[in-house]
């Protein structure tokens, strides 16, 4: 009943989102069939798609950020925290290199390689660090992706590219339009396949030696995690750019209300998801009208205070 709601809520917010933005669509003269043909052409070219998009990143990096702090045993993780996106920023700007004329599932695929690798990387100096701290892991991961950009903004700049290369960490939605974003559902089907396996990622989260013992392949269940998070990831910086923080502020919030089983949280992390970039995006509609303040700087500045507020929470537990 309660996830029932919160789909309801949901809901709710995504017509919010139609019929709120400067341009008038009327929600009255849309069902009453007295809209012009202006007001159609911006809700189904612009309003409807905009809001899916939001919608299929929001669940799909919030799912993400569930998965790789099972994986990495840290609620500090999450893709903008462990270089996971640098990565996906800087395979996009190879593909534009390389071709700028490539098709955006080409964008995607080099995107989403080069994010496998950030990740797997990242995972790999983990394994590397001996008596690693909590506060420790999303620092390395913090730093590798500082590396990471480093190199991309190397590149750009010698290649007079820096302002492409802004424009992937900007996490904009107002340019989504229709036929620009439908490579979403792909990472919806990623989070689809997430939750069909969510049994297996808890039994991961558990550690490798404690896995191997029950009979799971843990390595198998390692890289299918790590291809999740970097098809997700990939689609969403190709769509939309890069949106901090969402993967830690909730997966957290669900997993202090709700536990660790990953079976009963997904639903919730991803309706969550969804909810709050939906939330964002109409406040950065709201505060400078009739412009716009993109997704990832509201989330920016929410993920920080929340990041602040689960490190004075542990250290308080500590002492």
């Amino acid at each position: 009943m309660r996830l029932v709601l919160a789909a309801l809520a949901l809901f709710c917010l995504g017509l919010l989102s139609l019929f709120f933005g400067v341009s008038d669509v009327s929600p009255l003269a849309v069902l009453t069939g007295q809209a012009d043909e202006k007001a159609v052409l911006v809700l189904l070219a612009s309003r409807l798609p905009r809001t899916l998009a939001l919608v299929l990143a929001g669940s799909g990096l919030a799912v993400c950020g569930t998965l790789m702090q099972m994986l990495a045993r840290n609620r500090f993780v999450e893709p903008s925290t462990a270089g996971t996106v640098e990565s996906a920023s800087l395979g996009m700007l190879i593909a534009l290199i390389v071709s700028p004329g490539m098709p955006v599932l080409g964008k995607m695929a080099f995107a989403a390689v080069f994010a496998l690798a950030g990740t797997a990387l990242f995972l790999a100096i983990l394994r590397r660090i001996p008596l690693r701290s909590v506060v420790m892991v999303p620092l390395v991961g913090l730093m590798l992706g500082g590396v990471i950009y480093s190199v991309a903004a190397f590149i750009a700049y010698r290649l007079n590219m820096m302002q492409t290369l802004a424009a992937f960490q900007a996490g904009d939605f107002s340019s989504v339009l229709r036929g620009r974003y439908e490579i979403l559902w792909l990472s919806f089907a990623m989070t689809v396949a997430a939750y069909i396996a969510a049994d297996r990622f808890t039994l991961a989260g558990l550690g490798e030696e404690f896995a191997t013992n029950l009979g799971l392949n843990y390595r198998r269940i390692l890289m299918l995690g790590l291809i999740i998070v970097s098809m997700v990831t990939a689609c969403v910086v190709v769509t939309a750019g890069i949106i901090p923080f969402l993967g830690l502020i909730v997966p957290n919030v669900v997993s202090m209300v709700m536990g660790d089983s990953l079976r009963r949280t997904l639903p919730w992390t991803a309706l969550l998801g969804a909810g709050l970039v939906l939330a964002c995006d109409i406040i950065g509609r709201i505060v400078v009208w009739p412009f716009e303040v993109p997704v990832g700087a509201v989330l920016g500045v929410l993920g920080s205070a929340f990041f602040l507020f689960l490190l004075t929470r542990r250290q308080s537990r500590a002492a």
